[in-house]
């Protein structure tokens, strides 16, 4: 059954939105990490977010059920603990950003793959194809930045990060907890600074520097990647299911290119752009083919 006009477009734009805002954690890390550790760069982004989403809490007053906080401990672990600091462990042990990219550039395919058996949505063979597309078009964007050099070991963790954002999105569609998406993003960030801040603090690098750079660096990710990119994520996965996001995500690296070159001057190549094209087809026929739910 089509979904009404109005809430099409609003899937539109929330995936729009989504997209965006995602992307901008990549440009946060890349501006952020410049002048400070990466530890230490997670640790500020999730306590001043802890310190707002917590007073947001305290102050509605709004009780948890037990079952939804548990839930929500694990689903912070891994979507936010796991999956951004094994991107950024990859990176500390020299897996270049192409390859990182390429590697965490899977999830939709194995999220879509063990939602059939999971969730039981069904995706239809064009939808597949349109996937293997998307990982066709990501490949092509982040070809220029490719080499080795890294341990073989380290290009395990931004295959660890992808099966930890996977397994968080489909916890969360399977058990359905009840709270509201402040509460469980005030949850998740709590549960993300204790992490951190443990880590940061390992290494030396709780203390942040004093660099405006850095304090700008941590308000986009507080802002665009912390509310509006993991905020957005969760509502377009209940409003839409796993196959949409997870489509969405094969445009974040295109995205994520041309504000790099925007905000950084870094490289267009021909091939990247040719990526960017095939990333857009690959979502359009993967989104424009009917999924019942």
């Amino acid at each position: 059954m089509r979904r009404p006009v109005i809430t099409r477009r609003l899937d539109a734009l929330l995936g729009a939105a989504f997209v965006v805002t995602w992307s901008s954690g990549f440009i946060g890390a890349e501006l952020g990490t410049r002048g400070a550790p990466a530890s230490g760069l997670l640790a500020w982004r999730f306590i001043i977010a802890a310190a707002v989403l917590g007073g947001w809490l305290a102050w509605r007053r709004r009780r948890i059920p037990r079952r939804d906080l548990v839930l929500h401990v694990v689903i912070g672990t891994l979507a936010q603990g796991g999956y951004l600091y094994g991107v950024f462990l990859a990176a500390e042990h020299g897996v270049v950003a192409g390859i990182n990219n390429l590697i965490t550039a899977l999830q939709p395919l194995v999220a879509v793959t063990l939602a059939v058996p999971i969730l039981g949505e069904q995706i239809t063979r064009r939808q597949f194809a349109g996937f293997a597309a998307g990982l066709a078009g990501v490949a092509l964007v982040v070809g220029g930045d490719v080499r080795g050099g890294a341990p073989a070991w380290a290009y395990l963790l931004p295959f660890a990060a992808m099966l930890s954002l996977v397994g968080a999105t489909l916890l969360e569609r399977r058990a359905r907890p009840a709270a509201a998406l402040p509460e469980a993003l005030a949850v998740q960030a709590l549960v993300s600074a204790v992490l951190f801040a443990g880590v940061a603090g390992a290494d030396g690098a709780l203390v942040p520097p004093a660099d405006p750079v850095f304090w700008t660096a941590v308000a986009i990710l507080v802002v665009l990647a912390m509310f509006g990119g993991y905020g957005l994520y969760w509502v377009n996965v209940r409003r839409t299911g796993v196959a949409r996001v997870s489509a969405l995500l094969y445009l974040t690296p295109p995205t994520t290119m041309l504000w790099s070159w925007i905000m950084f001057g870094s490289t267009l190549t021909p091939l990247s752009l040719l990526g960017v094209l095939v990333c857009a087809a690959a979502v359009t026929v993967a989104l424009h083919t009917p999924t019942p739910h």
